[in-house]
């Protein structure tokens, strides 16, 4: 076995050479990371980012190019250490492991990513960072929940204890908006060009939303930077895509046993993947066309389908499957009845309220992604997809429930989907096992889920992610009926009354 560093990869490739599966492929970076100058700071390096944008740039610097744009990575959370601290041991090198629905595998080394900062050590030091005239982007996936706005009115909140703290010392930032505001007024002060920021999280309009966020906290530090910031920083919107599970030990030992690498954090994921973006870049970019990135002038409609097909089937699926006994992803949708009523969802429900996508044909989309649920290879689990139920149903789902409120469509399976969150965040699964609920706000899911013995919509009269679902009758009348068939009859009942219906 053999540490992933800099210094053994010819030794890795020779090795790997003789372990690789017939049909299968493996290959280290042919480029000198030497070469490679930081471009490109990324907030949230997990394992999304190491399976998409830093294998896309990977791609590129393949290629031979986009050498100025190699990743620094930079972490604000406490846990972010961990991250910097293993990467750091093996060179920021890591193990990506893309498995097909067949049980092929394209494995590679990943060296786009060159260093890490981890803020809490040195919040000046990151800001100055930040502030050097070669960074050109600053990307982020801090998660959906990691905008720090109001689910319902989009207003950035300002009582956020670490943004006030943020607020009233601008210069010892903790948060990725105080950082980020600080550097660009430093930029601004010393006369060097701003950075884009571009947001490759689940939103809606990702894009226009850090705009929001990131100007909103910049007024709040000072007015002139604020409007500096609207008139010279881009915000451009994309769409991002592949199914990534957390790495787990046993992903670790199977990169010892199949490819002799001793890689303390790789990455497996499925083989489809997909990255649209707007070209709205203020201070150069890579050559992302290059390497399979749709760069588009709008990317709503491609938004609007991945959120609302891909995003809400997650959660259509997981609640349901975590009630039954379901662990693992391809298994639950290998029922029929989970698959059956995700493809009544998406094209009763979710189909309407998309927009046209120039090339795609939505029918196919959604198959597509039945096939990817049931890709076995992937071990996807159902936790992981319930997982930030809070920040992930007001974005994905109640949008779908307002347009077809609003143009008179049907809402029963969305309805449903919220239903069985609400069952779900009870606690309890139907065999009587507790459930794990990870979730920023679990105390206050849980309280709303517990409290349904006494008012039926209790869970629905949370305002933050509901709005005013809770006095639509032709909604509540759905998520009633589908609330008391899940605890009278189950979920699989429920689904069998629903697709019946």
């Amino acid at each position: 076995m053999v540490t992933l560093k800099n210094s053994t990869l010819p030794e890795i490739e020779r090795a790997a050479a003789h372990k690789v599966p017939e049909g299968s492929t493996f290959r280290v970076p042919n480029y000198n990371r030497d070469e490679l100058t930081v471009g490109i700071v990324h907030f949230g390096v997990g394992g999304f980012h190491r399976a998409h944008q830093a294998r896309y740039l990977d791609d590129l610097l393949s290629q031979g190019e986009a050498r100025d744009f190699a990743i620094c990575g930079m972490g604000v959370l406490p846990h972010d250490r961990n991250m910097r601290d293993t990467l750091a041991e093996q060179d920021y090198l890591y193990t990506l492991v893309a498995r097909f629905p067949d049980g092929h595998e394209d494995t590679r080394v990943i060296g786009s990513i060159v260093d890490y900062v981890w803020t809490p050590e040195d919040p000046a030091g990151a800001v100055e960072y930040l502030a050097q005239e070669n960074i050109k982007i600053v990307s982020l996936t801090v998660t959906e929940g990691g905008y720090n706005f109001n689910q319902v009115t989009h207003e950035y909140a300002l009582d956020n204890p670490q943004v006030a703290a943020d607020i009233a010392d601008p210069a010892r930032p903790s948060t990725v908006f105080g950082l980020v505001t600080q550097a660009l007024k430093v930029r601004r002060e010393r006369g060097i060009p701003p950075f884009t920021v571009r947001s490759c999280d689940n939103i809606q309009g990702n894009g226009h939303m850090a705009r929001r966020v990131f100007t909103a906290h910049a007024r709040a530090v000072d007015a002139e930077l604020a409007e500096w910031i609207e008139q010279n920083v881009s915000f451009p919107n994309s769409m991002v895509d592949r199914i990534t599970p957390a790495t787990t030990d046993a992903d670790r030992e199977y990169v010892r046993d199949a490819y002799g690498i001793d890689d303390g954090w790789p990455v497996v994921t499925e083989d489809f993947i997909q990255w649209v973006m707007e070209d709205d870049f203020v201070n150069g970019r890579p050559s992302y066309e290059d390497v399979g990135v749709q760069m588009v002038d709008d990317v709503e409609p491609y938004e609007k389908l991945k959120l609302r097909m891909l995003n809400s089937s997650h959660q259509g699926l997981c609640y349901f499957a975590h009630l039954a006994g379901y662990h693992k992803v391809d298994e639950a949708v290998s029922n029929p009845l989970i698959a059956d009523f995700l493809r009544a969802y998406m094209k009763n429900e979710a189909e309407p309220t998309l927009d046209p996508v120039e090339g795609i044909d939505v029918d196919e989309y959604a198959e597509t992604l039945i096939r990817r649920f049931t890709n076995a290879y992937v071990k996807d689990t159902v936790p992981r997809l319930c997982a930030e139920s809070s920040d992930r149903i007001p974005k994905w789902l109640v949008p779908v429930v307002r347009d077809n409120l609003d143009r008179g469509g049907q809402v029963k399976m969305s309805a449903a989907i919220i239903a069985s969150w609400a069952r779900y965040a009870e606690g309890v699964d139907e065999q009587g096992e507790p459930i794990t609920i990870v979730d920023n706000a679990e105390d206050k899911v849980r309280a709303a889920a517990q409290a349904q013995a006494e008012d039926e919509l209790a869970f629905l009269r949370d305002r933050d992610f509901f709005g005013d679902l809770a006095d639509q009758e032709r909604f509540t009348s759905e998520y009633l009926a589908a609330l008391r068939s899940l605890h009278e009859v189950g979920s699989l009942k429920t689904l069998e009354k629903l697709l019946a219906e």
